[in-house]
């Protein structure tokens, strides 16, 4: 069964899906508020450069009218950065409907409400329905159909199995959930991580610093993620350790190439520039620490990657603290042996 499916965001990740949507035959609009990404793609059915070898077909409609992008959907997909999340919930709220079903597919916190953005959506159009779709996902390998495995969460599972309907095919498996809370957790705050990673490999450091900043970050995501209602389980599936490892290992992750830089001595902000695109975890780690006093949840590694983001650290005084802190258990210890 086709869908009438809406995109906004012709970025890398928009216009993946874009492709993997009109491979299942549903009727795809692609949005963008940048005339000229829409000429651009208009012009060679590319996203260059981000996507040079991803050929966006012929049947996907391009637009910048955001009223034509809305109206009549069966499914509207929020993948513009999480930055502007809300300002584009904002422009698109004279065109939604009643029930309308969103799924977002950026991953972020807003800073200034350390909202997860299914809620700041919600908090922009109250009568919709939201969902997310998460996981180890690069739109540069989504793109040329190399097999790839997400998750979508809602808090309906019929609502959960039709956006898995939707995207699904033998390239791009769907699992579903209805952990809506763990996974958009999850797929924030890797983002954190992702920049602690890049900037180890940034030092020159070692397999051993990195997976053993990978394993204790994990750690943290779980403890705030269960401590704000999220399922273990979760942080251990698709939407955790899955979108953790594949951002904090490739050379495809804005996130782990603008921490690697930040580990070579740039500022953040030189970082992003050099990166060229949104870094999302810069925007995600005010947030994830703020998140974490208030559920007093202990967040080292994220408290060090702030401290080094914005308040002039270094790189290599952030690890020195890391490594010196008081002596921990990895386990609690209930009784001794």
């Amino acid at each position: 069964m086709f869908r009438r499916v809406a995109v906004l965001g012709a970025g890398t990740w928009g216009t993946a899906l874009a492709i993997q949507l009109a491979e299942n035959d549903n009727e795809v609009t692609l949005w963008s508020k940048l005339p000229r990404e829409i000429e651009a793609l208009q012009k060679d059915r590319k996203n260059v450069p981000n996507l040079p070898d991803a050929v966006l077909q012929d049947s996907v409609i391009l637009t910048t009218d955001l009223k034509e992008a809305c109206e009549g959907k069966d499914l509207i997909v929020f993948a513009v950065a999480s930055p502007y999340v809300r300002a584009t919930a904002k422009e698109a709220k004279p065109f939604i409907p009643e029930g309308q079903i969103i799924v977002n597919v950026a991953k972020g916190i807003e800073e200034s409400t350390t909202m997860t953005l299914t809620e700041v959506i919600k908090d922009v159009i109250p009568w919709v329905e939201t969902a997310v779709l998460s996981g180890p996902s690069h739109a540069e390998e989504v793109g040329r159909d190399i097999p790839t495995a997400i998750v979508v969460g809602s808090k309906k599972h019929s609502t959960a199995t039709m956006i898995q309907d939707t995207f699904m095919n033998e390239y791009f498996r769907i699992y579903t959930s209805p952990d809506v809370i763990g996974i958009e957790l999850g797929g924030s705050l890797k983002n954190v991580i992702a920049l602690a990673a890049g900037i180890v490999d940034g030092l020159g450091l070692g397999d051993n610093t990195k997976a053993a900043l990978m394993t204790r970050g994990l750690t943290e995501i779980s403890r705030l993620g269960v401590a704000m209602g999220g399922k273990l389980e979760t942080f251990l599936g698709l939407s955790g350790m899955g979108d953790l490892i594949v951002t904090c290992t490739s050379t495809h992750s804005r996130n782990h190439n603008a921490g690697y830089l930040i580990g070579q001595g740039y500022t953040m902000q030189q970082a992003m520039d050099e990166v060229k695109q949104v870094v999302e975890g810069v925007y995600s780690a005010k947030s994830a620490l703020q998140l974490a006093h208030k559920y007093d949840v202990a967040m080292p590694i994220v408290e060090q990657v702030n401290q080094v983001l914005f308040e002039g650290k270094t790189a290599m005084e952030a690890l020195d603290d890391l490594f010196t802190r008081a002596r921990a258990e990895e386990i609690n210890w209930d009784d001794e042996v």
